[in-house]
């Protein structure tokens, strides 16, 4: 009987090491979409030493295979082809998972806070009109749950789902305006991964020791404490971008900074790292679009122009990079969530369609300061991404500062001619400086004649 028992305890033990499923992260679903024409990693595990085929339904013909380590981990890579589907993809070993309704197209990152993460049931602008359209078959979406890790975790919460107005409500309206934008625009699906979380710092969305391990960054980083979200170096990156190491994506987007105004000295540096993290995990050097943040009253200890500025820098220095200003899309500069989420997700994507994809939108950089000159008292200012002039909305140009040597600034007298703006001040006989909306709450009055704002900046470095 002993025997017996002993018997029954030994297979109970070792048969769910012989039967063991192939397991996958939950990037790897039903409804799914890979990115066409690349090789794309796919990983899981499966029996020490087991060998595992994957048949994909485009091709049929070419079986790859590879073979689980002696931690039971495999990795390989797929080759998609152009886009379309649904396809499906065979994962065979000692038993076998299918995966159905696979399409491939263009896959992008949402990340970020609070507004990356606004649905339309935060009462958006015409949000419930566009929630009842939002039907679908070609955005698929994959919103990963909030939830924080002190080491990198090997899979999330989340599952990708078709675009129907239930799945449209529950992710962010920004990730599916831009979705919608490129899935109608190139007519291929469109995959959004959201990994995004309100009031979070960019600290939290990189590797803990790209902080720790930088003095500059490590020294002024995030130290706030709040109930509703986590501010520690690396708590996000783990648990919500590492799982999804090295997915195929074309790119990612991202809309973050209200919340690091306090350490805004050394946001640049942070988004460097941060891009520069992303792009070695997913081994792709990948286009990075951001948002500049919008207009808002935080009071006393206001520093947002800083961040403005830091994001402009980033989008200048950094490689592949690129900024959306929508300091006009604000409905109220007293809510730090502006409701015009679509007008963003359109600004996104005509930025993507035209660099990414190399598609005709037209106009789709806003204006930006390029150089001054001062004659005779006055200052002309050139611009960048200025295609046929430039307009106001109103009489004339109101939010422009301009000071001396004495750093005391003043109210510029504008005018607008074409692409050029000329400034003076009677007070001023000798102008050495110029701001535009160089503030927390101000909105812009200049912008493109096709309706682009005018980037907030400054001229000096007071």
């Amino acid at each position: 009987m002993k025997k017996f028992l002993l018997t029954l305890l030994i297979i109970f033990v070792i048969s769910p090491l012989l039967f063991a499923k192939i397991i996958l992260p939950s990037v790897f679903s039903d409804n799914m979409v890979l990115q066409q024409n690349a090789d794309v990693a796919i990983w899981g595990w499966a029996n020490p030493g087991e060998t595992v085929k994957i048949v994909a339904s485009w091709s049929s013909k070419d079986t790859v295979k590879v073979k689980a380590d002696n931690t039971s981990a495999w990795k390989t890579t797929i080759k998609t082809i152009g886009a379309g589907g649904p396809h499906s993809i065979q994962i065979l070993g000692d038993n076998g998972v299918t995966l159905n309704q696979v399409l491939l197209g263009e896959v992008w990152l949402c990340s970020g806070q609070s507004n990356m993460e606004m649905s339309v049931n935060w009462k958006l602008i015409n949000g419930e009109e566009e929630a009842a359209k939002a039907n679908n078959p070609n955005i698929r979406i994959f919103h990963i749950q909030k939830i924080g890790a002190e080491y990198p975790q090997q899979t999330c919460n989340a599952t990708w789902t078709m675009c129907t107005p239930e799945t449209m409500r529950a992710t962010s309206a920004v990730g599916y305006f831009f979705a919608r934008e490129l899935q109608q625009k190139l007519n291929v699906p469109v995959g959004i991964i959201v990994s995004a979380w309100g009031g979070t710092p960019a600290e939290v969305w990189i590797e803990k020791s790209r902080i720790e391990n930088n003095p500059e960054l490590n020294k002024a980083k995030y130290s706030d404490k709040f109930d509703w979200w986590p501010g520690n170096p690396g708590t996000l990156y783990n648990s919500m971008i590492y799982p999804l190491v090295p997915y195929g994506i074309a790119g990612a987007l991202w809309y973050q900074g209200e919340s690091n105004v306090g350490n805004h000295q050394i946001y640049a540096k942070l988004m460097q790292t941060l891009i520069e993290n992303w792009r070695t995990d997913f081994k792709k050097d990948f286009p990075f679009y951001l948002v500049q943040i919008a207009p808002y009253t935080y009071g006393d200890k206001g520093t947002s122009e800083y961040i403005r500025e830091q994001e402009e820098i980033v989008a200048k220095t950094v490689p592949n990079t690129g900024m959306v200003v929508i300091t006009d899309l604000v409905d109220n500069i007293k809510d730090i969530h502006p409701k015009d989420k679509l007008n963003v997700g359109k600004r996104l994507a005509n930025y993507a369609l035209a660099e990414t994809y190399k598609q005709n939108v037209g106009a789709y950089k806003s204006p930006s300061y390029k150089s001054m000159q001062v004659e005779k008292g006055k200052v002309v200012l050139s611009f960048n991404d200025v295609l046929t002039g430039l307009k106001c909305t109103g009489k004339t140009p109101e939010k422009f500062l301009i000071a001396g040597d004495d750093q005391k600034f003043v109210q510029a007298t504008a005018k607008i001619e074409g692409s050029s703006i000329v400034l003076s001040s009677k007070a001023i006989k000798n102008p050495v400086a110029i701001r535009f909306c160089f503030d927390d709450a101000l909105m812009p009055d200049v912008f493109s004649n096709e309706g682009l704002p005018l980037a907030p900046f400054r001229t000096d470095k007071w």
